[in-house]
């Protein structure tokens, strides 16, 4: 069982922030590592066929003295997290994990012409028996997460845009990442078989990119047979399972201020080894923003709709009309001081299910998206998704040194829709989550705080630790088949990412 002595937790969260933080800001090395903390050898934000200018100091890549047209990059990252207190349904007791993650990266390139691969080892030990929070977002042992060939040209045929063309298996980002992401806190990662195409303004004022494809399964996926430690299975394509996306962004449009507007369409059907939701949707949606920067406000709003027909689970016999929408609002000011202390106010909305039984699902769906970034860390914990949920909130983050990142946040949380499910406390066990379809629990999950510091120790090795605790609300606490236990709830975590 995982340790239960909060305070020992405590002073060790404290005890690396204080470490992290308290050396004269003119002793820091300056890293060069600024993509995501995961598997990030891969990640490149800029056009795709550009050599990754993120390669730590001491890589593999010139120990072994390759060619400049060939890359090749390893990542390790270990985490320990812990969970004290119950919120999934019909659980008890703490749990632990002790998740590991590896990531290889080659890539070779040639003109325009380049072929790639990243292979994915994502496995998990220490978790208690009968971990009612064990799936295949924590496991993905020994595969291929992409496998692709690709060209890119700029200012093709003199017509002043540049075009790129990707095929095979790959991740994506889409804009906020909230509708489909590379996922980075999560021990696993999202993965399609298909083709992109980008189109961009050759001086870089628009973006618009094609994508069709097919979603990647990780197999094995049930809790049982990760339990039973099932034989090696390679990962999948849903044959019956198509989704594309139109996504078209302005980077400027006036004042600092970007712009996207896209459609996304996922159409799913049952196949004969597995039964699905059935979803067919189309999901329109438009996002306003400007990046933070030092003296000024920012801001971001994100509206999303969604349309089309679904079943309310897996194994549900009744097809139901699909009518939702996700709002997203949020405004920051980044101060000009020591620290450079940014606030910032966020609301978010996603529909539920207003009816149980009215032949309609509000329930909006959040498709490939990620949700670290707003609704708390995910692995063992993920105790909210972005579904039938409103929440406000608010955080402080803080750069002491170039090398050392803090934040804190606080978030109040209630159910859009008081008869619908609270989606976050799925019992992977049993897959039913915490749900009263009288409405007689009231709507009010609880109060989420958490904190996170990170330290870039060198472009090779970063720490990272965080906290998270949900003092639960009525529905928590009320709601059938709720823990028996109703104290609240503590999630600690400390990891490494050894990138070479």
């Amino acid at each position: 069982m995982p340790l239960r002595l909060a305070s020992r937790r405590t002073a060790l969260f404290y005890t690396l922030l204080f470490a992290v933080g308290a050396s004269p800001a003119a002793e820091a090395p300056k890293p060069s590592f600024k993509p995501p903390f995961a598997c990030s050898a891969a990640v490149q934000d800029d056009w795709i066929g550009k050599e990754n200018p993120y390669r730590p100091t001491y890589n593999v890549h010139d120990a072994l003295n390759l060619p400049a047209w060939l890359s090749l990059s390893v990542e390790n990252r270990v985490r320990y997290e812990s969970l004290d207190g119950q919120f999934r349904a019909g659980a008890e007791g703490g749990d632990q994990q002790l998740p590991v993650q590896t990531c290889v990266w080659l890539e070779a390139r040639y003109e325009g012409f380049r072929i790639g691969t990243e292979f994915l080892d994502a496995r998990q030990s220490l978790a208690d028996a009968g971990s009612t929070s064990l799936n295949n977002t924590h496991v993905d042992e020994a595969d291929f997460l992409q496998i692709y060939g690709a060209w890119s040209g700029e200012n093709v045929l003199g017509s002043g845009v540049d075009l790129e063309a990707k095929l095979g298996r790959q991740t994506l980002d889409l804009g906020s990442r909230r509708l489909v992401g590379r996922n980075v806190f999560r021990n696993t990662i999202n993965a399609f078989t298909g083709a992109l195409f980008r189109f961009r303004d050759h001086g870089d004022r628009w973006q618009l990119r094609l994508f069709g494809a097919q979603p990647v399964e990780r197999l094995p996926g049930a809790a049982a047979e990760l339990d039973r430690g099932q034989p090696h299975a390679y990962d999948e394509e849903a044959y019956r399972t198509f989704f594309s996306a139109a996504f078209f962004e302005w980077f400027d449009i006036a004042y600092g201020i970007g712009g996207e507007l896209y459609l996304l369409h996922l159409d799913e059907q049952d196949r004969p080894e597995a039964a699905t939701a059935d979803r067919k949707l189309f999901t329109p949606g438009v996002r306003f923003f400007s990046k933070p920067a030092k003296g000024q406000f920012d801001f971001e709003v994100e509206t999303v709709a969604q349309v089309g027909r679904s079943y309310s689970s897996a194994t549900a016999a009744r097809r139901l009309d699909h009518q939702a929408w996700f709002q997203h609002v949020q405004a920051g000011y980044t101060f000009d001081g020591p620290w450079s202390p940014r606030f910032l106010a966020q609301y978010d909305y996603a529909s539920g299910d207003s009816n149980p039984t009215d032949g309609k699902n509000g329930r909006f769906d959040t498709l490939f998206g990620t949700r670290r970034a707003e609704f708390g860390p995910t692995g063992m914990f993920g105790a909210f998704a972005r579904s039938n949920i409103h929440t406000p909130g608010y955080r402080l983050i803080l750069n002491p040194r170039q090398d050392v990142a803090f934040f804190a946040g606080h978030r109040l949380l209630w159910l859009a829709e008081d008869k619908d499910q609270w989606v976050g406390s799925r019992n992977d066990r049993t897959g039913r989550s915490l749900q009263d379809r009288a409405g007689n629990s009231g709507d009010f999950l609880g109060h989420l705080v958490e904190a996170s510091a990170r330290w870039d120790v060198s472009s090779n090795l970063m720490l990272e630790t965080g906290w998270a605790h949900l003092v639960k609300g009525e529905f928590a606490k009320t709601a059938p088949r709720a823990p028996l236990d109703q104290q609240d709830v503590d999630y600690f975590y400390v990891q490494s990412l050894l990138r070479f």
